[in-house]
């Protein structure tokens, strides 16, 4: 295992933001083009080549799905230089695929580091997920309590009305119940198309988001991406993961998962320190998208260390042709 002191996160932390914002660019001509693929690949791509420039013997834990169905950056895979600490990798290259062929608001590019051996290998299965921002009580809401009661709790640790709560929740089917259950508190319910990832982060600024709680079912993958942003934000995520089959069930199994009832807290998806960089591809309420300027094309990137709890944004201007 490597020894976490070889983890110089402030030095590899400026090579990361790299890493997204050359996977954003990639992709910028795919906008509102009808073409996820396309635009996935193009961010996979440039992500990997960045990848490989940096000194590090990097893992990908959480990727882009198994060796025999992802070209590249799939999980398990080694990248970097070979040289420097080991690390754990893991990454959304293009979180909100959809919203980009529509040039919807929410999607971007999203990459985190951490000491080898110290993030979930979390299998591509769904996750019950429940997230608060920071300052109140530890568990003082769980996935054990309804929609309901979470929002109570939250309402009397906050010192407000449940009516003063506002949750975000993944615009689907099966959270009907769920949706019917919050609002029957006389909570406000904000749904979103996708990118749960970035909705997660809004918990941890509530204040400027007014988003306070994040619920619901997505990919157990950007749980992890979700609970290491939150921390460097600060906040509290808790995640279950929940299986349709016994396909699913094998995933888990070849992940290294043995207890399939077990909910994992923030810092048990992510152990120890980590950097975080996302950059924008379309504006959203994390970073701003991609901005075509005469001459040049901008993005914004923002950084998070978990070590110091810092929050750096970027701008970063690339002569057009």
């Amino acid at each position: 295992m490597t020894d976490p002191s070889d983890f110089n996160d402030r030095t590899l932390s400026l090579g990361l933001a790299r890493v997204a914002e050359q996977a954003a660019l990639a992709c910028g001509d795919l906008i509102g083009r009808g073409d996820e693929k396309a635009a996935d690949m193009a961010a996979v791509n440039a992500m990997r080549e960045q990848l490989d420039m940096l000194p590090i013997q990097g893992v990908v834990v959480i990727g882009e799905g198994e060796r025999d169905e992802a070209p590249m950056l799939y999980i398990g895979e080694e990248v970097g230089t070979g040289d420097g600490p080991g690390v754990d990798i893991a990454l959304d290259p293009l979180e909100g695929t959809t919203l980009t062929a529509k040039a919807m608001p929410n999607a971007l590019t999203i990459i985190a580091m951490a000491p080898r051996h110290t993030m979930l290998h979390a299998p591509d299965v769904y996750m019950d997920k429940l997230a608060i921002g920071p300052g109140f009580p530890k568990d003082v809401v769980s996935l054990e309590m309804s929609p309901r009661e979470r929002v109570e709790a939250l309402a009397r640790a906050k010192g407000c009305k449940p009516s003063e709560i506002t949750v975000c929740v993944l615009e689907r089917p099966r959270h009907q119940e769920i949706i019917d259950d919050i609002r029957s508190t006389g909570a406000a319910v904000f749904l979103i198309t996708d990118g749960d990832i970035a909705a997660v982060m809004h918990c941890a600024e509530s204040e400027m988001t007014g988003i306070d709680m994040y619920m619901g079912l997505g990919g157990a993958p950007e749980g992890v991406l979700a609970a290491g942003a939150l921390k460097c934000m600060g906040g509290q995520i808790w995640g279950r993961l929940t299986f349709r089959n016994d396909e699913e069930r094998a995933r888990a199994a070849k992940a290294g998962i043995t207890d399939l009832d077990r909910v994992y807290s923030r810092d048990d998806m992510v152990t120890d320190q980590v950097i975080i960089a996302a950059t924008g591809v379309t504006d959203g309420s994390v970073v701003s998208g991609l901005k075509r300027r005469p001459g040049y094309i901008e993005t914004e990137t923002v950084l998070m260390r978990s070590r110091t709890g810092s929050l750096r944004r970027m701008i970063y201007r690339s002569k057009r042709d």
